[in-house]
């Protein structure tokens, strides 16, 4: 875009986002945090992670601001070089900052929960659904994102049965959602002689991590535990305690069953952030379906839906089925290099 244009936009999006209102909201955060009750609240935490997220944002939108104030004034004195220079800087913290515009969802702003699980194809699915867990956590690293990888069911003979990721990284959520859905692999077999060619599925689920404050409310009557040992490699590794947690969720009948932690403590209390998480995502879907109907175009969310396939074999191709967003470098994207499909599904997700 033109210098003109890059001005005219940054100031819309200074407007589009309300900084005045934001402002605010650090000013009343800041004045409950210096009460002497404020640290025996349950929210405390989350009040204080939410008025660093506000302070952040501003400061950012600030030096966008002071930064188009330059620009502005270089070009008014007819500096063409500093002006390039500055509009160069600029250009790429208003891309960003226009990005986290458009996360406007009501979870966007969470971490984020991502998990893998092998569809139709036996060994094969289950060593794709490996070859994905390493993709999204090499996208993780590429991205400077903080993550925790808890854990993996192994599969018989090769692959997983399933690998979750808890993602720490403001927007996570946002970035993410968009990867829910089946992944399509047609590659030549490895595990058969005649190396024929074999169409595998894996399937990714992305949850919201909800803080203390969430209005998503939680009945003890509507809960069923059970507790079961949570196995292990032999020896002294197998776990001797019924510490492995299954949670079902009886008017959803939702079943979480949580086994990477030590302690029974632990798992029930990652299963309930799973719970909440699963009935958070149905309500999402729920008012992005009514959304779409309004609009006149509704469809089904659903995670079964096949996003992406990834052609290894007769020729290398990796094709998103919703944006059409497509490249040759397969190598490069079960690498970790997801940004082409992650950001243009946002931008198709905002139209």
């Amino acid at each position: 875009m033109d210098h003109e244009e890059l001005i005219q936009n940054c100031k819309k999006l200074f407007t589009d986002a309300q900084i005045a209102q934001k402002k605010l909201q650090i000013e009343n955060l800041q004045k409950e945090s210096e009460k002497e009750s404020f640290w025996q609240q349950e929210d405390a935490r989350d009040k204080m992670q939410q008025l660093s997220s506000l302070q952040k944002e501003v400061k950012n939108f600030e030096n966008l601001e002071k930064l188009n104030d330059d620009l502005q004034a270089a070009i008014e004195l007819n500096l063409a070089d500093d002006a390039s220079s500055i509009a160069k800087v600029l250009e790429k913290l208003f891309k960003e900052a226009e990005l986290k515009q458009y996360l406007n969802g009501k979870y966007d702003r969470s971490n984020a929960i991502l998990s893998i699980h092998p569809g139709q194809g036996g060994t094969e699915a289950m060593d794709w659904a490996e070859m994905m867990k390493r993709m999204y956590q090499r996208y993780f690293e590429r991205k400077g994102w903080k993550y925790r990888f808890v854990g993996e069911i192994r599969g018989e003979d090769a692959g997983i049965k399933e690998a979750v990721f808890e993602i720490e990284e403001e927007y996570a959520y946002g970035y993410l959602k968009g990867e829910q859905g089946t992944h399509r692999l047609v590659r030549q077999s490895p595990f058969n002689a005649d190396n024929l060619r074999q169409t595998s599925f894996a399937l990714v689920e992305v949850l919201p991590i909800l803080d203390q404050q969430n209005d998503i409310e939680i009945k003890d009557v509507d809960l069923e535990w059970n507790f079961t040992r949570a196995g292990g490699a032999g020896g002294q590794s197998v776990n001797k305690t019924n510490s492995a947690v299954e949670l079902t969720h009886i008017p959803t009948n939702i079943t979480v069953k949580c086994r990477e932690e030590r302690s029974q403590i632990q798992n029930r209390e990652r299963a309930m952030k799973m719970l909440k998480a699963k009935l958070a995502k149905i309500e999402e879907e729920r008012f992005e379906n009514e959304l779409q109907k309004a609009k006149g175009q509704h469809q089904n969310a659903s995670w079964g839906t096949q996003i992406r396939n990834y052609v290894l074999h007769p020729y290398q191709l990796v094709k998103d089925t919703r944006t059409e967003v497509e490249t040759s470098q397969s190598g490069e994207v079960l690498d970790g290099d997801l940004d082409q499909f992650v950001m243009s599904f946002i931008h198709y997700r905002k139209n």
